[in-house]
């Protein structure tokens, strides 16, 4: 098929590495990988972080209506794809392009990553939403990438039409190596909101554990660095190495070296770099928060604390870096288990199953 795919909340190619990033670039990959020719239908961010701003949404809405234009017009000069694939729409972010396209054109529509919190029926996202389910019921099909989201759109859009889709990774970027003793490493973004919140929480865990020769690596940049920095200010030099920005194939290159991963995961949606440290042989130290426990398995691949419980995480470390032992079991899990249930491959196929069976069924 030619598929036109958009992310609304941030394109394949920003130049901001995330998760999300991340995930929309290996769905593109893995549709290649079945033989589709996958376009970038749109750059077009649709982001609206206040729920207040009614004239950002009035400025997102008269965008949206530009953007389809051009795209309509494209289309009718070159032909239409054949489906329209969104990822990860949700209540700050709709897709305000794909649903009227996919009518004018009678093309079949499929989401991966929506979701729905009736929480955040507020202000002007309360209408976003209400567009992100009238297009989650509509669709050909809502794929699913957690339990969590599948459950929630389920109760929202009973009618709708969903398959699971466990989040995935390029497996063959990791390579297990010969961890270093009690070296801890972590990577993120330096952000405020959740970022800094997990930065915080980590520091003060690791505050807990002075009489342990414990050492990390902090990967990652951003605008909140200062104030990742001085919540660390308070240990000593030899303990911390600062990396910085590092791309892709240095993190893989750096994660063998380590013996534990640690990010305590704040607000994360399931988080692709557990699965990357995980394929890299590292067990992971993580909070028991929304996703995360789909992609880490408590006592198999990583101990998960309850969430914001610093003395709890503290002790999951503490735990881990005193029984060499039980670290290598879950070190190995980790790894056969991403590569078993995580890998590129088996999500391609299995993506290109649900897509089939969506399309054939559709009227």
């Amino acid at each position: 098929m030619n598929i036109a795919f958009y992310a609304p909340l941030k394109s394949p190619n920003h130049p901001t590495p995330s998760g999300d990033r991340l995930m929309s670039r290996l769905i593109m990959q893995a549709l290649g990988m079945a033989g589709h020719k996958v376009t970038l239908a749109s750059e077009m961010r649709a982001f609206l972080g206040n729920s207040d701003d009614s004239a950002g949404h009035a400025a997102l809405t008269t965008l949206a209506a530009t953007e389809r234009s051009r795209i309509a017009e494209n289309w009718h000069r070159d032909g239409p794809p054949d489906l329209w694939f969104c990822y990860h729409p949700y209540y700050k972010s709709p897709d305000l392009l794909g649903p009227l396209l996919a009518a004018a054109f009678n093309l079949p529509h499929v989401t991966a990553e929506a979701s729905y919190s009736a929480r955040r029926n507020i202000g002007v996202w309360a209408g976003m939403q209400a567009q992100v389910l009238q297009m989650v019921d509509a669709a050909a099909l809502n794929i699913c990438m957690t339990a969590r989201d599948l459950a929630g759109l389920q109760q929202a859009a009973p009618a709708g039409q969903f398959a699971r889709l466990p989040p995935f990774i390029d497996t063959a970027a990791f390579t297990a190596g010969i961890a270093t003793p009690n070296h801890l490493i972590t990577v993120a973004m330096m952000r405020p909101g959740d970022k800094l919140h997990s930065y915080a929480m980590l520091a003060a865990s690791l505050a807990l554990l002075p009489d342990l020769p414990w050492s990390l690596s902090i990967i990652g940049d951003g605008s909140a660095r200062a104030a990742v920095e001085g919540l660390f200010a308070g240990f000593a030099p030899h303990r911390l190495r600062w990396h910085g920005l590092v791309e892709p194939v240095g993190i893989a290159a750096l994660l063998p070296h380590a013996a534990l991963y640690v990010w305590p995961g704040c607000g994360e949606a399931y988080g692709l770099a557990y699965l990357e440290a995980q394929a890299a042989g590292l067990p992971v130290v993580a909070c028991r928060t929304a996703g995360v426990p789909e992609v880490v398995a408590h006592g198999l691949t990583g101990l998960l604390t309850p969430e914001g419980d610093v003395a709890a995480y503290a002790e999951a470390i503490a735990a881990l870096l005193r029984d060499p032992a039980r670290r290598a079991a879950l070190a190995q899990n980790a790894r056969a288990k991403t590569l078993q249930d995580h890998a590129l491959g088996p999500a391609a196929l299995t993506l290109e199953h649900i897509l089939k069976t969506a399309i054939a069924g559709r009227p």
